[in-house]
């Protein structure tokens, strides 16, 4: 699996490789973080502008927890999209998905292109659902998520804060992978 790579095409053609993540990463994905905007910023999980967390991503790779998927365009990382999984447990059907993409890709179909992908991985991994967490304010993402098979199944009102402390609503969407039609998006 880590040795895979697929080819992709934009709204506008431009073309892009999608692969795992591999250790000699680390500055390409360094560098695509230090691009994503503050606001993009205020949705994720980690400081991925800390070079620390980078190296720790990139020294402890284990594709059977976490799948983390670049895409690549002339060796530039435009996006990010990390499948994790949980190996046993009462979730263990279950994955988590994550995605990020540069500014300047946004709008193209590069996040429906990860997250369709990541779809197709977590069904060969022999995971059942895809669960998405997501900003009510975020709308793009909302959308690109629904674009690729996932639906709204709760909304967590005031559950998430910004920089500044102010309150917002958080959306869980679900992906059923056995039931999902293949050529969505």
């Amino acid at each position: 699996m880590a040795s895979y790579e697929k080819e992709g095409v934009l709204k506008d053609g431009t073309r892009v490789i999608l692969r795992p993540l591999r250790k000699d990463d680390r500055d390409r994905l360094l560098d695509f973080f230090q691009r994503v905007s503050d606001q993009d910023l205020m949705f994720l999980r980690s400081d991925v502008r800390d070079p620390a967390v980078i190296d720790d991503w990139v020294n402890n790779i284990d594709l059977r927890k976490v799948f983390p998927l670049i895409a690549e365009v002339n060796g530039r990382i435009v996006g990010d999209a990390t499948l994790h999984m949980r190996r046993v447990g009462w979730k263990r059907h279950l994955g988590n998905v994550r995605v990020v993409v540069a500014r300047d890709y946004q709008g193209k179909g590069l996040g429906t292109l990860l997250i369709n992908e990541i779809v197709d991985l977590a069904a060969e991994f022999g995971l059942e659902k895809l669960v998405a967490e997501i900003h009510l304010l975020s709308t793009s993402a909302l959308s690109t998520f629904k674009k690729a098979g996932f639906s709204a199944k709760a909304v967590f009102e005031d559950l998430v804060k910004d920089q500044t402390g102010q309150s917002g609503d958080l959306v869980v969407m679900v992906c059923d992978v056995l039931g999902r039609d293949r050529k969505v998006g």
